[in-house]
């Protein structure tokens, strides 16, 4: 599987979400989407890239663009996380998987020798009209939500 096809639209998909909600993506439509992948929550790494992400939050909704954060915690876990940082976005939990696939970022990964499969931290940038236009694999979490609202900017200004 690669995931979805550059400039063409992104399968919709339904996921629980923080709040007590099921987001939908077509449900989204009319403004840009970020659907940041990330592996754990309350996680150093993870910690960080949603932080960033929550001191751009005013410059992406001025951009019409909605945040989303996704990884396979539990909505218990992430309401934990989300209030213990003061997201003001969503997390989208996947427990089955079922979203990581569909994004492929579930790999092969090594920690302390032992091989397993995990959440690869990337991110995708959906259009208003549900078209993927950017992906970012292999997340490197510094200047990377500063990125993401680059590309926002200039996909905006067409």
């Amino acid at each position: 599987m690669s995931g979805p096809a550059m400039n063409r639209v992104v399968a919709d998909f339904r996921c629980d979400a923080t709040g007590d909600k099921t987001l939908r993506l077509k449900d989204l439509r009319g403004q840009n989407v970020v659907l940041y992948f990330y592996p754990k929550d309350s996680t150093p790494g993870c910690t960080q890239e949603g932080l960033d992400f929550k001191e751009l939050h005013t410059k992406f909704r001025r951009q019409k663009t909605v945040i989303l954060g996704v990884s396979r915690d539990s909505i218990a876990s992430h309401e934990k996380f989300k209030a213990k940082q003061g997201f003001p976005f969503d997390l989208l939990s996947d427990p089955d998987e079922k979203l990581c696939r569909q994004f492929d970022v579930i790999h092969e990964k090594s920690l302390y020798g032992k091989k397993f499969m995990g959440v690869v931290r990337s991110t995708f940038l959906i259009d208003k009209d549900g078209k993927l236009r950017e992906e970012w694999r292999k997340v490197k979490v510094k200047g990377h939500a500063e990125e993401v609202l680059d590309r926002v900017r200039m996909l905006n200004a067409g």
